[in-house]
């Protein structure tokens, strides 16, 4: 069988929009799936996308990542693609290298199955990285220039531009949390690349936790501790996602407080991002988390309607796509929880745009995301937000709206007061009626108070970081 020739995105009219549906999928997958797991075998796919969309190739870098993909997720990924674009998809997986003929085809049956054919390959080709030059790992497009800043970020930002003017001296380490998708890790590769940028000789290295464990894993099978520190220890900047995952793992928290001490002691600087604060990390040695917290710790908010409102105008102009502001705010209003679910509605919307051929309109977007809208609409109401509220403080559904009080209930009531204008669609009015017919002026008061006290307590963060996420299933 011989290869078929590839379509060229500078030729290819359709490229644009074909890309468009590949970034759509992605975007799904991103949200649909747990980082790691997205980052490894999603996120290097190249996608090329027939004019008339009826398929869409995925080139794939080896032998195995192909099975893998193929095995794990061409069916869903197949699914989506049909979803999105409302007809038919044929999807195919090839290896990347030109040398190679080896394709996998799969296609959609009535039936839902995934059927597949696979000619003999050439030689499978390696996935080592080349020696030679170091590795940051660094993402090249996340930089301070292209985080939209809000008061949701705000103090973050500010300590991570200051760590990278002046690494080694303040704030080291700098500790940042938050919830998913609320912009972690473009904060810490904006770090190294604006490092990078002023010192091009720097050794910075961006890792996730996970691969960290994976590297103490082969140093210990291997035998080669000696070449592990010499590449950890001899580290600028380290820049570490998702510290959390080092629970349980005391070799691992053993050889990653070893390589904290030797950086800190040759005034190299510490980046880490976790999904709660440092004393709020299960099952981490109590000398790693008193490192963690040594230096400054800060949080990233969920964004506020502004800074969403401003996500959306600048990454559709990103696209080359014009967003009307009637329309960012649609979206802002509806889509709350963090800027990776934002910026996949986005792709939505201008996916859907480009494939029926509209201007982009609060209509338009309301078809757009009508699965989302739903799922929000049938989750999320008022009174699931005071059960979820009354169950988590351990108080009875009823004093959400009784006349009661003392602290013990009437801060609950606040609390699930700021969510439901938060989380739902109702006016000040209507939460004020459910809560036993408080007036607007109430819940304006509970609003305010705990939004304010939000910035301020680490611990009721937390708490109202725990409940969003229960409430959003």
């Amino acid at each position: 069988m011989t290869e078929e020739p590839s379509h060229s995105p500078d030729n290819d009219p359709g490229a644009d929009a074909g890309q468009g549906l590949w970034q759509a999928c992605a975007e799904q997958l991103a949200q649909d799936l747990p980082e790691q797991q997205f980052n490894t075998w999603i996120k290097p796919l190249t996608a090329q996308v027939a004019p008339d969309f009826s398929k869409v190739t995925l080139l794939v870098a080896n032998r195995f990542k192909l099975d893998w993909i193929r095995a794990q997720y061409a069916g869903r990924i197949a699914a989506l693609l049909e979803g999105l674009y409302g007809q038919p998809v044929s999807l195919e997986l090839a290896l990347a290298q030109r040398e190679t003929v080896a394709r996998t085809y799969i296609r959609s049956t009535p039936s839902g199955q995934v059927v597949s054919s696979e000619p003999t390959p050439a030689a499978a080709p390696s996935d080592e990285p080349v020696a030679g030059a170091f590795r940051s790992r660094l993402n090249a497009a996340l930089t301070f220039e292209t985080l939209v800043e809000g008061t949701a970020n705000r103090m973050a930002r500010s300590a991570a531009m200051h760590v990278a003017g002046s690494p080694g001296h303040l704030y080291n380490p700098l500790f940042i949390y938050g919830g998913v998708g609320l912009g972690k890790t473009h904060l810490v590769h904006a770090v190294g690349n604006k490092l990078l940028a002023d010192k091009p000789d720097a050794k910075v290295l961006y890792i996730h936790a996970e691969q960290f464990v994976s590297d103490v894993v082969k140093a210990y099978q291997r035998r080669t501790f000696d070449e592990f520190k010499e590449h950890y220890h001899s580290l600028d900047l380290l820049l570490i996602d998702d510290v959390q995952f080092f629970a349980n793992k005391d070799r691992t928290q053993e050889e990653f407080f070893n390589a904290f001490e030797a950086l800190l002691a040759k005034k190299s600087h510490i980046v880490m991002t976790s999904d709660t604060y440092p004393k709020g990390l299960a099952n981490i040695h109590e000398r790693l988390v008193s490192r963690f917290d040594s230096g400054l710790t800060v949080t990233i908010e969920p964004p506020e309607l502004e800074m969403r409102v401003a996500i959306l105008i600048n990454k559709a102009r990103a696209e080359s796509a014009d967003m009307p502001e009637e329309v960012a705010f649609f979206v802002a209003k509806n889509v709350r929880s963090n800027v990776r679910e934002l910026e996949g509605a986005l792709r939505k919307i201008l996916a859907y745009s480009r494939f029926n051929q509209k201007e982009v309109s609060i209509q338009l977007a309301r078809e757009a995301l009508r699965d989302l809208l739903s799922i929000q609409n049938r989750q999320i109401s008022v009174e699931n937000i005071q059960k979820t509220v009354a169950d988590y403080y351990k108080i009875k559904v009823a004093d959400m709206y009784s006349k009661k009080r003392p602290a013990s209930i009437a801060r609950p009531r606040q609390i699930a007061m700021y969510l439901a204008k938060e989380l739902t669609q109702k006016s000040l009015p209507e939460i004020g009626e459910l809560f036993g017919g408080r007036d607007h002026t109430t819940v304006l008061h509970a609003v305010r108070k705990i939004a304010g006290e939000r910035q301020q307590l680490t611990e009721l963060n937390q708490q109202l970081h725990v409940l969003e996420q229960t409430l959003k299933g």
